[in-house]
C-alpha cells in the first residue's frame, strides 16, 4: 500500500524535475573600442543535455566579425536513461493500482500475479539506483561543462588580456540537483517493497504453513523424551508390588556377602605372604590389590 501510494508521485517528480529543465546562461564581451561595448550572449540549453549541439555566436573584436561557439559533451545517454526509468515506474505504478483495487482476485490466482510483481519490483529497485547513479555523475560534468568560466574560455576574444569578459547571469542548479535526490528515494522505496511483494507469494507463504525438517525432527525427538519420561515415571507403585522389594532386598545381601567375601581374602594374603631372601636386596613382594608386605633382611657372609 504504501509503494501504491507514493511511487506514482515520486517517479513523476523524478522524471518532471530532469526532462522539464531549461537552463539559461548570458556572458558579456567587452571590446575596447573596437565593437560596441557590452555584447550580451545568451547561451540555452536543456534537456537532453547534448551541449555539443549547443552554439552561440562570440564577437572577434579586431577582426569585427563573429564566431560560432559550441559547448562541449553529450550527456544524453544518462539523462534519457534516467527519464525512462522514471516514466516506466509511474505507468507500471498506476497498472499496479489497478490491479490491486479491482482485481485483487486474478491477482492472486495461481500465484503469478504475485510472483511477477516480485521480480518486477525487483529490477525497478536495480534500475532506479542504476540511473540515479548514472545521473548524478552525468549532472556534474554539466555542471562543468556549463560553468561560466568554462564556457568564456571557449571564446577566443576572452583569451585576450585586453578583453574583459564576464558572465552576467549563471543557469540555477537546484531542480537537477531534486531530480537526482528523488532518484534515490525512488530506488530506497522500491527496494523496502520487495518485502511486503514477498510476502504475497507462494514461498513466503509455503515456508510459514510447512516448517523446517530440522526443527520437525528436533520437535518430535523432543516429544518422544516427553512421552518415555512420563510413561517411566507416572506409572503407579502397586504394578509392582512385593516382588519390587524382595528383589532389592536379595541383591543388597548379596553385595553384602560379596564385600565380606573380598575383605577376607585381602586379609589371607596379608598375613601369608612370606617374605624372601636376596643377598644384599631388599624385595618387595606386591600382589594384585597393590597390597605389599617387606620381610626382614638377612646378611649372610662367605666364609
Amino acid at each position: 500500500m504504501c509503494m501504491v501510494i507514493f511511487a506514482p508521485i515520486f517517479a513523476i517528480c523524478a522524471f518532471a524535475t530532469c526532462g522539464g529543465y531549461h537552463g539559461h546562461l548570458q556572458v558579456k564581451v567587452d571590446c575596447a573600442g573596437w565593437r560596441p561595448n557590452n555584447l550580451s550572449i545568451n547561451i540555452d540549453f536543456g534537456y537532453p543535455f547534448r551541449l555539443q549541439q549547443v552554439h552561440f555566436k562570440a564577437p572577434m573584436c579586431e577582426a569585427k566579425r563573429e564566431e560560432i561557439v559550441f559547448l562541449s559533451g553529450d550527456f544524453s545517454a544518462a539523462a534519457q536513461f534516467f527519464v525512462t526509468v522514471g516514466v516506466s515506474a509511474f505507468l507500471y505504478s498506476l497498472l499496479a493500482t489497478v490491479v490491486y483495487v479491482f482485481y485483487q482476485n486474478k491477482y492472486l490466482k495461481n500465484n503469478r500475479g504475485p510472483l511477477v510483481d516480485f521480480f518486477v519490483t525487483i529490477t525497478f529497485s536495480l534500475t532506479w539506483l542504476l540511473s540515479s547513479c548514472c545521473w548524478a555523475k552525468s549532472l556534474t560534468d554539466i555542471k562543468t561543462a556549463a560553468n561560466p568560466t568554462e564556457v568564456l574560455l571557449l571564446i577566443s576574444a576572452c583569451r585576450e588580456k585586453e578583453y574583459k569578459c564576464a558572465a552576467t547571469q549563471e543557469p540555477f542548479w537546484s531542480r537537477l540537483n531534486t531530480s537526482a535526490v528523488f532518484g534515490f528515494v525512488n530506488a530506497i522505496l522500491w527496494s523496502g517493497n520487495i518485502w511486503f511483494v514477498f510476502k504475497e507469494t507462494d514461498w513466503y507463504k509455503t515456508g510459514q504453513r510447512f516448517p523446517s525438517r530440522t526443527s520437525s525432527r528436533k520437535r518430535s525427538s523432543e516429544m518422544r523424551e516427553r512421552l518415555y519420561s512420563e510413561s517411566s515415571f507416572e506409572q503407579p507403585d502397586d504394578s509392582f508390588g512385593p516382588f519390587r522389594q524382595d528383589s532389592f532386598t536379595e541383591s543388597r545381601g548379596d553385595f553384602d556377602k560379596q564385600v565380606q567375601r573380598q575383605a577376607s581374602i585381602n586379609q589371607s594374603q596379608v598375613s601369608f605372604s612370606l617374605p624372601e631372601t636376596y643377598l644384599g636386596k631388599t624385595v618387595i613382594y606386591e600382589k594384585e590389590n597393590k597390597i605389599a608386605s617387606q620381610g626382614p633382611v638377612i646378611f649372610v657372609n662367605e666364609m
